[in-house]
């Protein structure tokens, strides 16, 4: 009998332990929850990284692409010093970083000589960034014939053509010594690029088109989300705080680029947004559908801003790009085709008419 009991006792004292290690789980358990519904858990529904484009801002953007191309880089500037030329150069760069310090509305060397853009707001760090406009190709290729002239164009015009149409401001005296500092610069930026040659990265990087024409109301709502805290919901840009130069550019209005500019035109628009923007992004890393470039940059560019006299741009009307909006035009397309698309037909017909155009030069 007392055997039995001893039993029962061992028995009992087996099912209590288990009792208190089923417990102290369930104790542990319900801790580990309270820290993650006070603190938050990791959110691991996503694949998609977070960088930080200002100190307010963060946004999603698409993985990495594995990339093996060896792109331009620009030099060291290290470099420059065994160069006689290394302050010039080092000026150079300081006028594409800042230029509104020198020509905006308190510039150092001409007041309100620009609208307080700086070359770097198209010409990413400087000049330097991989397929954000950087001016890795300028010394290889330049002089060169441009179609928007009709002529054989210097570096100098080249600078003069974004102070007066990207910057809507006034064209440097080709001898002056910040029109030489800042070719110096730009020269210097291409020197190892083989002459005639355009390095990988250099520009801006492709984009393929859309079967439709860009939407200009789509592009509102991207713009919405996706530009409007560093440009503003007017499109002004923000200022610095003594208002002598832009933090962030504006995209029309009275200070932003004219019709003139390159960026005038939607599809530089659109490869520029997609690859660079918002602000952190690369072309490896981008943030914005191919459908949202096109319709910001059509959204964008449909707002007011100044106007160039542009009636000798493009003498050869051949030879006008396939988003040029203002006729006339040699492949029949309307000027309102030619501004938002869709641009295969129209592109399609500008190749056929080149490809017509040398058939008759061999025949003759």
């Amino acid at each position: 009998m007392q055997n039995k009991e001893e039993k029962e006792k061992q028995v009992l004292l087996k099912i209590i332990k288990q009792l208190i290690g089923v417990s102290a789980v369930l104790f542990v358990g319900i801790i580990i929850l309270g820290v993650l519904l006070i603190f938050g858990a990791p959110d691991l529904s996503s694949k998609k990284p977070v960088i930080t484009n200002t100190d307010e801002q963060k946004s999603e953007i698409t993985p990495a692409i594995i990339d093996t191309i060896k792109y331009w880089k620009a030099p060291d500037e290290s470099s420059l010093a065994a160069n006689v030329s290394k302050a010039l150069i080092l000026y150079g760069k300081e006028l594409v970083a800042h230029t509104a310090d020198y020509f905006g509305v308190q510039g150092k060397v001409s007041r309100q000589a620009t609208n307080g853009m700086n070359c770097q707001n198209c010409h990413l760090d400087a000049g330097t960034k991989i397929f954000g406009n950087n001016y890795s190709a300028v010394a290889a290729t330049y002089p060169k014939y441009r179609a928007r002239s009709g002529a054989v164009e210097d570096i100098y015009k080249r600078i003069n053509d974004c102070f007066e149409r990207s910057l809507n401001g006034k064209a440097l005296a080709p001898d002056s010594k910040e029109m030489r500092a800042m070719a110096a610069y730009i020269n210097w930026l291409g020197k190892e690029v083989p002459k005639g040659e355009k390095p990988a990265g250099s520009g801006l990087k492709d984009l393929a088109f859309l079967d439709r024409a860009a939407d200009a109301n789509l592009g509102n709502l991207v713009y919405t989300q996706k530009c409007l805290s560093c440009h503003q919901a007017n499109g002004q840009g923000q200022w610095n705080a003594n208002k002598t130069a832009y933090i962030y550019p504006p995209l029309w209005g009275e200070h932003s680029y004219n019709n003139g500019a390159g960026l005038y035109r939607i599809s530089n628009f659109a490869k520029y947004v997609k690859y660079n923007m918002p602000l952190g992004v690369n072309h490896n890393n981008t943030q914005l559908t191919d459908e949202e470039a096109w319709d910001v940059a059509a959204f964008v560019n449909s707002k007011p801003r100044p106007k160039k006299d542009i009636a000798k741009d493009w003498p050869k009307i051949e030879e006008k790009p396939f988003d040029h909006p203002f006729g006339p035009f040699a492949d029949g397309f309307s000027e309102t085709q030619h501004k938002f698309g869709p641009f295969k037909p129209i592109k399609s017909k500008i190749d056929a008419l080149q490809k017509n155009k040398e058939k008759a030069k061999k025949t003759t």
